[in-house]
């Protein structure tokens, strides 16, 4: 099999499998079990330099040549532009679709993220102090992907990488503190999405072991 995801059981990691399984590759799934440090491994270093999951390796990749890739927003451009879907080839469906997966990799990842970490913290002060920090930037950003929803189906228009970019950290909304009901055209949107056939088979791949 040509494709192999290196992965965990993560938002960023769920980007990955809904795009392939949209995009209907076949591929093959290396847990890397990051609870226990695996992505400090010297052999997935050669793969993710950044010791970060996801990482993608194409046997099949440029002019026959395997190909490494790593970081998520980079692995979604690369499956796109290797399949020639998800990302339109030029014009302003593609600056669109560029746009919202930066804004996804820049800002909604690593405030809800830190609401992940806050959130679970112990010391009571240091939990408000963080979580009042970067809730309040996790609801501007849900407030922002709502006024986008209310004009158009999908981020970019169309389907793309950048709708299965966010997904992937809009699924945790429930570890965010977020009900979606005060968001309605992002549930409605996130409703849509996990009904496809391919989403729910990308969430449903098994990202850790038994």
């Amino acid at each position: 099999m040509a494709l192999t995801l290196f992965a965990f059981d993560t938002p960023n990691a769920r980007k990955i499998t809904v795009a392939l399984e949209e995009m209907g590759l076949p591929y093959a799934v290396q847990v890397v079990d990051i609870t226990q440090k695996e992505q400090f491994d010297p052999a997935f270093l050669k793969i993710s330099p950044n010791n970060k999951i996801p990482a993608l390796v194409d046997t099949e990749g440029p002019d026959g040549q395997a190909q490494t890739v790593f970081e998520s927003g980079a692995i979604l451009i690369y499956l796109a532009e290797k399949t020639g879907q998800f990302l339109p080839a030029q014009g302003a469906g593609r600056v669109a679709a560029l746009e919202w997966l930066m804004f996804q990799m820049g800002g909604f990842g690593p405030a809800p993220g830190q609401v992940h970490h806050y959130a679970g913290l112990s010391n009571e002060a240091d939990k408000r102090y963080g979580l009042a920090r970067f809730m309040a930037e996790t609801l501007r950003l849900y407030g922002v992907m709502d006024r986008r929803l209310a004009e158009h189906e999908f981020f970019a228009g169309e389907l793309s990488i950048a709708d299965f970019a966010i997904l992937g950290w809009v699924w945790r909304h429930p570890r965010h503190q977020v009900d979606l009901q005060q968001f309605p055209h992002v549930q409605r949107w996130y409703q849509a999405l996990m009904a496809r056939p391919a989403v729910q088979k990308g969430f449903a791949v098994a990202l850790r072991r038994d």
